[in-house]
């Protein structure tokens, strides 16, 4: 693990059973996604609420507790929902929760969120990989020092393989691309969602970003899917809602869960 940017003692009243707790794999819980717990063997729950420093979400959908939980005979640690930059919070704050799942000494973190899909082959209702990013944001988690960090290989690529092999052999149309991260909190115009295709995005939230560039800062391993909830804005004309995020999300959480589960296995 990194020691670039040490956090020693940032939050020094966890309670006991989280603090004890030693992960292999930690997950954080996009919007609708919460429901993924519920495939996993629950050991505990923590609400963030009650850990003295850790921000905690206002958004519909982030329920806001952490899970330990066994997947195929693998521990993980569930981050059921986030905070965002557009709620008011700094990019160090959007992190924090990551930095606390680090210290717990996990080796993977896999993100997950719910994005608009600008690519016309992604239909909404499915899953892509994330391969890069392009942080939109002006902003960092690593700000106030020189924390310069190499940024080639976010996402990593022996990672990817396994995901990309246990996909095939699920027959779970897995896509792969690039992620635009944006501030929000409102949806895309038309003309930003042509921008974001011009410049190479295939899918754009306002989440995730943050969070990669934290964990591997602190040497975590780190892999990220997106569901793709709906089409970005001018690209159908149907109107955009969080309502509707977060019901695709549900439906979507099943197929996760089995490729998920499918990797916990070839990492025990």
């Amino acid at each position: 693990m990194s020691s670039a940017i040490p956090y020693p003692d940032e939050f020094p009243d966890v309670p006991a059973e989280l603090a004890a707790f030693r992960p292999k794999v930690a997950l954080v819980l996009g919007s609708g996604l919460g429901g993924f717990a519920e495939a996993c063997d629950r050991l505990f729950a923590v609400p963030y609420a009650r850990i003295p420093g850790l921000p905690v979400s206002g958004v519909p959908g982030h329920e806001g507790e952490f899970v330990g939980a066994e997947l195929g005979g693998v521990r993980i640690l569930l981050a059921k929902g986030r905070v965002h930059y557009y709620e008011g919070h700094t990019p160090r704050e959007v992190a924090a929760q990551v930095r606390l799942m680090a210290s717990l000494g996990p080796e993977v973190l896999v993100l997950t969120n719910a994005a608009g899909t600008l690519n016309p082959q992604f239909a909404p209702g499915g899953w892509m990989m994330l391969n890069d990013h392009l942080n939109l944001t002006a902003a960092s988690p690593l700000s106030g020092g020189p924390n310069f960090f190499d940024m080639s290989e976010v996402y990593d690529a022996r990672l990817r393989d396994l995901f990309r092999g246990l996909a095939g052999e699920s027959g779970l149309a897995l896509h792969e691309g690039v992620y635009a991260c944006v501030p929000g909190p409102q949806y895309e115009t038309p003309a930003e969602v042509r921008m974001l295709r011009a410049l190479g995005a295939d899918a754009v939230g306002m989440s995730t970003v943050f969070e990669a560039i934290q964990a591997r800062a602190l040497g975590l391993r780190v892999a990220a899917f997106s569901c793709l909830t709906n089409w970005a804005a001018g690209v159908t004309d149907q109107p955009l809602s969080h309502h509707e995020v977060m019901e695709t999300g549900r439906s979507a959480a099943a197929a996760l869960s089995v490729l998920l589960g499918k990797a916990m296995a070839k990492m025990s």
